[in-house]
């Protein structure tokens, strides 16, 4: 069994908001964890080009990030992985287009090279990234471990819903501390 931890969307302009300071530590000890028992860490962020072509008038979500201005253009402060989860040389870091980690994003090909069949995931929104991802993770037949208390959302409730009653129909869920004290 090949083991990838997904740490989604703790970028600048998202993990960097107030009210996440916490999921970004818990998430620096899953981080610290997998490099210890040499579980890849996979890195995925939300950006796009200049002008933002890949964003239809369509998609209610992207197309206001759009009008926002460049703040998440590729190469913006917004988009980068934030300091304190900063990647090693090696460990890779995916692009994606939409909420899903698997959406306009080579990760598949990366994991499928990998010889990867299991994933832990970790990130920012609850309701966004990590449910989108999940779901589609699971339909890709991958074993699947939420990390609840390295997931955050700015609903608590809804957070607690996901975690508690929606994510164990597809996934494992559990804690940073119980995850590494099992490796």
């Amino acid at each position: 069994m090949t083991t990838a931890l997904l740490l989604m969307d703790f970028q600048n302009g998202i993990a960097g908001r107030p009210g996440f300071e916490g999921t970004v530590d818990t998430a620096a000890e899953a981080l610290a964890a997998a490099r210890e028992h040499g579980i890849l860490p996979i890195f995925v962020r939300v950006a796009f080009r200049p002008g933002y072509p890949e964003v239809a008038a369509s998609n209610l979500a992207f197309s206001r990030t759009a009008g926002a201005g460049d703040a998440m253009h590729l190469d913006s402060p917004a988009t980068q992985i934030t300091d304190r989860l900063a990647p090693r040389d090696g460990e890779p870091v995916v692009v994606k287009k939409r909420v899903s980690a698997f959406a306009g994003s080579d990760l598949a090909v990366l994991l499928r090279g990998l010889g990867a069949d299991e994933l832990v995931l970790t990130g920012i929104a609850t309701s966004g990234v990590v449910l989108s991802t999940v779901r589609q993770a699971a339909d890709l037949d991958y074993r699947i471990t939420v990390l609840a208390d390295a997931c955050g959302d700015a609903d608590s409730e809804v957070h607690r819903v996901l975690t508690e009653k929606v994510f164990p129909r597809q996934a494992s869920v559990t804690t940073v501390a119980d995850w590494a004290a099992s490796l």
